[in-house]
This record gives structure tokens, sequence and C-alpha cells, in this order.
């Protein structure tokens, strides 16, 4: 992790941030070691994605994460190192993955042998037989297709699926739950992803291996537990509850509209998602009106 120095010949910079899920914040802290930072929140809360709710259970305190869970040490390596250089603490979690349907009384869990049979009928399943086989065939020629180059650049993941004939069981009650689950999105949704980035990200994650997987990690106390740290510096420059309705560029600079009224910057981080992004841009280019408009 680079982190910036004071140069004596720099000028300092007044830079406005917009959004305070962990890219804003985490750009607010790097940038405020050589320039004055404003961080605008729409939110009476910082965070973002990062939502830790405290619940307490028979006398006994949890804080739970509903939106950033975990990290692993495959591809999180710069987040890894802004935690230890912020002295927040770790620790070492499993991820597993589990399905149940009320419909038919169906379920499983893929952690262990154990819990992959703790519904003692899918023994006598050949169904299930099945549906372990295509997971071990998916994973394979999943693979193989990536290091071969062999995966078409506009095919689907439904498209592949249905091509390489696998079972209905391995779709709905597995790979396409599964993913459903990380993106949060229907099982159509799924099935119409793209289908070199599914496998990419696949592999990358060790979704594709038995045994050869990541370590997962949580942080002490829940996710928010990074905040204060990663805010002290510029804890004077955040401005919650403060919608951004405008921004327009200047020759010397950028106007940030708020129902404040009207700031100048000279330099404006945009840490929020695309269609947001876009509404912002009172003078969208062409080129950010066709790349952030095609991202839904």
């Amino acid at each position: 992790m680079t982190a910036f120095h004071r140069h004596p010949a720099a000028p300092e910079r007044r830079i406005a941030v917009i959004g305070s899920g962990i890219g804003g914040m985490a750009a607010a802290w790097y940038l405020s070691s050589r320039h004055r930072v404003t961080l605008f929140e729409a939110d009476a809360r910082l965070g973002g994605h990062t939502a830790t709710m405290d619940v307490e259970v028979e006398g006994r305190h949890y804080a739970i994460d509903t939106g950033f869970i975990v990290f692993n040490d495959w591809t999180y390596p710069h987040f890894r190192h802004l935690m230890a250089r912020l002295g927040v603490l770790t620790q070492p979690t499993e991820m597993s993955f589990s399905v149940h349907e009320t419909a038919r009384d169906f379920e499983y869990n893929g952690h262990t042998l154990t819990s992959l049979f703790a519904q003692r009928r899918n023994l006598l399943r050949p169904s299930f037989y099945r549906l372990l086989r295509d997971i071990l065939r998916f994973n394979r020629e999943a693979i193989q297709a990536l290091e071969n180059g062999t995966l078409a650049p506009a095919m689907t993941l439904g498209e592949w699926l249905d091509a390489g004939g696998y079972g209905a069981t391995f779709q709905r009650h597995y790979l396409l739950p599964m993913g459903a689950a990380i993106w949060s999105a229907s099982l159509q949704d799924l099935r119409d992803f793209p289908l070199q980035f599914f496998v990419r990200f696949f592999r990358h994650h060790g979704l594709l291996s038995v045994s050869d997987r990541p370590q997962w990690y949580t942080l002490v106390g829940g996710s928010r537990s990074y905040i204060p740290a990663l805010t002290a510096p510029y804890a004077g420059g955040i401005r919650l509850s403060t919608p951004v309705r405008g921004i327009r560029r200047l020759a010397d600079g950028v106007e940030v509209r708020t129902d404040a009224g009207t700031e100048r910057f000279d330099e404006v981080v945009l840490a929020c998602h695309a269609d947001q992004a876009l509404a912002m841009l009172e003078d969208p280019s062409p080129a950010e009106r066709e790349i952030l408009g095609a991202l839904p």
C-alpha cells in the first residue's frame, strides 16, 4: 500500500469526496495526508455497505454485519494492509454454502462430509449424487476452459450450462443460488451473467475447488470497527445527511451543490454507484454518459 507524503513544493488542494463507503473513506484517508478533504454523505451514518447491527440474544451481545461481511487472503491484499496499518483487529472465520427448499424438504451444507449428508435421505437419492458429480464436472471444465481461453466472450452462464447438459438440480440448488447469494440477484439474473466474468470471479475466490480455498477473515467487533480509524484524519470535514444535488466543472475547479449552497473545490472524487454519479453531473461528457449510463 502506497501512502501519500507531503512534498514541500506541492500545494494543498481542496478535494471533495462524495460517498462514504469503503471506497470513499479510503480515498479520503489517503488524500488527507497532503490535501484538505471534505466528505459528503447523503445518509445519516458513515459506511455504505459497511453496516453492523447490534443484536442481543439471551443476554449476550453480538455485532452482526449485514453488508460487508468477510474478506480473504487471496483477493484483498490492499484492504488487509490498510487494516494492519490502522491497527484494526481481524480474526479467521469459515465460509460455507447451504441450501434449503421448504417445498420438497430438501437441504444440505457443503462445508463437511457430515453436513453434506445432514439430511440422511440424501444418501439414497440418485439425484443428489448427480448434483455432486455436476459440481465436480463444472469445476473441472470451467477451469480448463478458462486456462485454454475457450470461454466465448458473448456467452452467458445460462447458455453454457444448457450447452454442457448440466442438470436442473445442479443449476437451481447449487450454482445459481450461490451466485445469487454473492451478488444479491435472482436466479434469472445469474443465468444472464457474462460467462467469462462469472468463471473468473469463482476461480479467483477459490469457489472452483473443493480443497484449495482462501482463508476468510472478519473484523473483530464487526466491519464498522475500522470506520473511526479510517475517518480520524478528516473527521472535521465530514458532512452527514448532505446529499449532493449537482456537480459542475469550472475552468479552475469544480462546483458541488447541496441543499446548503454551492462550494468550490479543486478536485472531486465520486465514490458512489454509476447511476448516482451520472445523476449528479450537470455537464457529463459523451463518454461519461455512455459508460456510466451502461452500468445498471
